[in-house]
């Protein structure tokens, strides 16, 4: 028998990965797909101040886009997961060698998503 969270990461995780390789090559569609419509909905991003409201997520998601191009190694690194009820999160490491407003170069973040399921639909809320 699948548990909740197995089944939360088979349906997340790939999901999750396509946005992230996307963005990470200027493409912010699936990003913005994946994140809550409804608020609460915030954003602790690594190179901007705390977002909130799905608004101004929309104008920094697209912000992020346009400034990463060209990821030839991107991969996200599962450290702790849990799903219970509506509520799920993922913890983990994006490792990535991406050009940068032009730039190459290859770092790695951590990096926390907080989901809740929303017309049995997972989105990213935090």
């Amino acid at each position: 028998m699948t548990s909740e969270r197995d089944a939360f990461l088979a349906e997340i995780l790939p999901k999750q990965v396509a946005a992230e390789q996307a963005i990470h090559n200027g493409d912010v569609e699936p990003r913005l797909e994946l994140w809550s419509e409804n608020d609460p909905v915030s954003l602790f991003g690594a190179a901007v101040a705390v977002r909130t409201g799905r608004e101004d997520l929309d104008r920094t998601f697209r912000w992020v886009a346009s400034r990463f191009s060209d990821s030839t190694d991107y991969r996200f690194e599962l450290l702790a997961a849990e799903a219970s009820g509506d509520l799920a999160y993922t913890i983990g490491f994006e490792h990535n060698t991406v050009s940068v407003n032009g730039v190459p170069t290859t770092y790695t973040l951590r990096a926390t998503h907080v989901y809740r399921r929303e017309s049995r639909e997972w989105y990213d809320r935090f």
